[in-house]
């Protein structure tokens, strides 16, 4: 067998392939001996019917047959021999293939990329030297009372911090807000909403301008949209809203006692700061060790570049752009608002493609080197995991998981996983000061 390689583009090649007459001789034989071993003809038993009337009857399948197998084995071994990194399916072209003939056939092919692998070891990384302080503690504390608040109804004017229950209808330059931005109904017109005075939660300045106002009251109330409003048909221009206070509403915090920790489960108030620092403490490892992971992987990244493989690169911006557009569904952005930004949607989609396939086959040439493997073990407590979180069967579960392949995307998980633990543990981490936080972000702890 003959086999040449030719380079096409990064990460293409037309694989030329040429089998000799001989072994193409011997497959017609070696198949015409098997049609004829499992074939029935009438007035023969099974496997004994002269090989003439098999080769006459036959002769387009067994054909047909040798061609498959011939293009097909020497097509393996012509990958092996070359050890080639095939992507994806071959496009077999230029057949040739008569009887007494070589077999002649090229093969266009995309492969994995070839570069140099960079140093990966001691890559560098900032961790921020915070802690879980008592202000920590107390905020997130407040965070739970503040969960169960009460709404009071009280028979007094409107102060800062109470909830201002009211109807109102909604104008833009003399016109309902809806001739302006038709799916900003909800802007347009409500009955029975909540504002609450004070905390610019609603439009920035409407709260403040129903201030001293009672139940019954009617005022006009004029707002400046934001230049980044969610609403982009209503950036920078003015509105003015009527609105009615139907209710006045106070806000009442439950005490911070051992009423409050039981109804979290805990059994005291020691037991739910407790609870609250453990979790506070287990969410800043998490986030420290998500952002030095991060750190790690755009290091490893701005130390190489090399060309990707079209049809990958292709299919991976298409899983992105499904995802995009998923998630801008699910925040109820409207098929006609994606459309417009299709071109940016694609241009973002492509960027991240790019980088994700990159840190991919970066984690399969780190893995191979360094002898990092996933075991069975680890794939069936993944699938395990998976399927409770799902709450699905867990033999349907991994019967769905095959049907889709989707075994191969657990398994490049777990590995990413350990190859991004490696680089973790080799990292060269500093430690900084912590940057100011203006507005902490305190979880939500689960003292249970």
């Amino acid at each position: 067998m003959n086999v040449t390689v030719e380079n096409l583009a990064p990460c293409r090649k037309l694989v030329r392939v040429e089998v000799e007459a001989q072994k193409v001789d011997e497959t017609f034989e070696s198949v015409t001996k098997e049609f004829q071993k499992q074939t029935a003809l009438p007035g023969f038993r099974p496997g004994k019917a002269p090989r003439e009337m098999i080769v006459r009857k036959y002769e387009k399948d067994i054909e047909e047959e040798v061609k498959r197998k011939l293009i097909s084995d020497s097509y393996r071994k012509a990958v092996a021999e070359q050890k080639l990194d095939v992507l994806g399916h071959p496009d077999i072209e230029e057949i040739q293939f008569n009887r007494g003939q070589p077999l002649q056939f090229a093969a266009t092919i995309e492969t994995a990329p070839e570069f140099v692998l960079p140093e990966y070891k001691n890559l560098p990384a900032k961790r921020e030297a915070r802690t879980v302080t008592d202000e920590d503690i107390e905020r997130a504390l407040n965070v739970l009372r503040e969960q169960q608040t009460q709404f009071n109804k009280v028979e007094r004017a409107v102060q800062t911090g109470d909830i201002a229950v009211i109807n109102y209808t909604g104008t833009c330059e003399g016109k309902p807000i809806t001739d302006i931005a038709p799916a900003a109904r909800g802007l347009t017109e409500q009955k029975g909403f909540w504002v609450e005075v004070g905390s610019n939660s609603f439009i920035p300045g409407f709260g403040d301008q129903l201030l001293g106002a009672k139940a019954g009251d009617k005022r006009t109330v004029t707002v400046d949209f934001p230049a980044d409003f969610v609403t982009p048909q209503l950036a920078g221009k003015k509105g003015d809203y009527e609105v009615e206070v139907v209710e006045v509403k106070e806000k009442a915090l439950p005490a911070l006692d051992e009423t409050l920790a039981k109804s979290y489960g805990a059994a005291d108030l020691a037991a739910l700061r407790q609870g609250v620092r453990r979790d506070l403490e287990n969410e800043l490892t998490f986030k420290h060790s998500k952002d030095i992971r991060g750190q790690l992987v755009r290091a490893l990244l701005d130390r190489v570049n090399f060309e990707l493989p079209e049809t990958a690169v292709s299919q991976e911006t298409r899983n992105v752009v499904y995802d995009i557009v998923q998630e801008n569904q699910k925040r109820g952005v409207k098929r006609e608002v994606i459309e417009k930004q299709k071109e940016q949607i694609f241009s973002a989609a492509t960027h991240s493609a790019k980088e994700r396939l990159k840190v991919a086959f970066l984690m399969q040439k780190i893995a191979e080197k360094e002898n990092i493997k996933v075991s069975q073990e680890e794939i069936a407590h993944r699938i395990n995991h998976l399927a409770a979180l799902y709450q699905i069967p867990e033999e349907k579960f991994a019967k769905d998981l095959q049907k889709r392949n989707g075994l191969i995307q657990i398994y490049d998980q777990l590995m990413n996983e350990k190859v991004i633990d490696f680089l973790q543990q080799q990292a060269k981490i500093e430690e900084v000061p912590p940057a100011p936080l203006s507005q902490p972000e305190v979880p939500t702890p689960n003292p249970g």
